[in-house]
């Protein structure tokens, strides 16, 4: 069986589900997750002529004056009356400007005795010098945030000062994670012979703390294909996320499992190192990706499907991790027919591969500051040859 290409594979598995239905969240409930509809501004900002600065309001056309100063302007105040000729307003940062005025004089390059006013310095350039004219920002029925867009704590600041209390994003994802394997145990439990502390469902769960999901843990499922099956039948999720027995050894039991609950695999074997046996399918509305049960090769396929899925399906347009370029610390010799994702550390901006990369090695992963992407049947890289890197730390 030929081998899917990574591409190919993330394309397939997004078409497995579209997102999820649309709700409208508190702001604070709406950071970190992706807008569903565009926002657009229901108020300018600043809805009026704000001052810039401390100083005084003036019209322009009377410099280099002396000026009557009439009365003071605060924020969240406005002066009574207009500005004539002749008067000035004490005015502070982010105050109204009185009608007449088109100018703020800063108190730096003004004396004042009383209601007298002096110009004592250069003064305003040009009318509306130290003005923040209404909507500099934006105005009333502008987009301010795309269908899509990242809700960044920006974006949500800025639905906040646009009159918005509520955002539309999509419902929460649904994530259900289930181990397998005779032969795992609880973290912290007592280990026996042959056995081993299970870690994958706790790495998946702090993989995808920072996306709009909701965990279910299944916890950890022994090589029975009776009750994998009972329990893939009857979970209630968007996802379902398994790690390990996903090859095709005699206890890996997942598939059957899956097909035997009403599944459909769409695809099984990924031309990508760690991670090839990873499979991807659906039960009806739930998206199932069975991921290899190797600790490296569940984050790599975590970092590269189960995350964009889910940010797919929680409405983002541009769900994947995004490469950049950085020098080699050394030489790495020329790669096979599969995507490598090398484990490595950035060390004064250029990165080093780890020298083991055997997949079962997690002190390795946790020691990496990022991967090193190599294409299949890359050349070899010699030291200072640029490659593209994810970072993951």
């Amino acid at each position: 069986m030929a081998l899917l290409p990574i591409a190919e594979a993330q394309a397939r598995l997004l078409a497995l589900a579209g997102p999820t239905p649309i709700e409208l969240v508190p702001l604070a409930q709406a950071v970190g997750r992706w807008a569903a509809a565009p926002v657009v501004a229901r108020r300018s900002q600043p809805d009026q002529d704000l001052s810039a600065m401390d100083g005084y309001a003036i019209r322009f056309a009377d410099l280099p004056g002396p000026w009557r100063v009439i009365g003071e302007s605060a924020a969240g105040a406005v002066v009574a009356g207009a500005v004539g000729a002749g008067d000035a307003v004490r005015i502070f940062t982010g105050a109204p400007i009185p009608a007449g005025a088109d100018t703020v004089l800063i108190q730096e390059e003004a004396a004042r005795d009383g209601a007298a006013l002096q110009l004592a310095g250069e003064g305003p350039g040009h009318a509306g010098r130290n003005v923040r004219r209404r909507g500099l920002d934006f105005a009333e029925g502008d987009t301010l945030i795309a269908a899509g867009d990242h809700l960044t704590p920006a974006r949500i600041a800025v639905a906040a000062i646009a009159g918005h209390a509520e955002l539309p994003v999509r419902r929460k994802v649904r994530v259900a994670i289930a181990a397998t394997g005779n032969e795992l145990v609880p973290p912290g439990a007592p280990v026996g012979t042959a056995q081993l502390p299970e870690s994958n469902r706790t790495m998946l769960a702090a993989q995808l703390r920072d996306s709009p999901v909701e965990i279910v843990d299944l916890g950890i499922l022994p090589d029975d294909l009776e009750t994998l099956t009972r329990a893939f039948a009857t979970v209630e999720a968007d996802l379902l996320v398994t790690s390990g027995g996903a090859s095709v050894g005699d206890h890996d039991l997942v598939r059957p499992a899956l097909e035997a609950a009403g599944a459909t695999i769409d695809f099984w074997r990924i031309a990508l190192r760690p991670g090839k046996p990873m499979m991807a399918g659906r039960r009806g509305d739930m998206v199932v990706l069975g991921l290899p049960g190797n600790p490296v090769s569940v984050f790599v396929t975590a970092l590269l499907f189960a995350r964009p899925l889910i940010a797919h399906r929680a409405g983002a347009t541009d769900p994947f991790p995004r490469c950049r370029t950085v020098p080699l610390g050394e030489p790495l010799p020329a790669n096979g027919p599969r995507t490598d994702y090398i484990r490595a550390a950035l060390i004064d901006g250029r990165a080093h591969a780890a020298a083991i990369q055997d997949s079962s090695m997690l002190r390795t992963l946790a020691r990496s500051t990022c991967l090193i992407v190599r294409e299949p049947h890359a050349p070899p890289a010699k030291t200072s040859d640029l490659v593209e890197i994810l970072d993951i730390a």
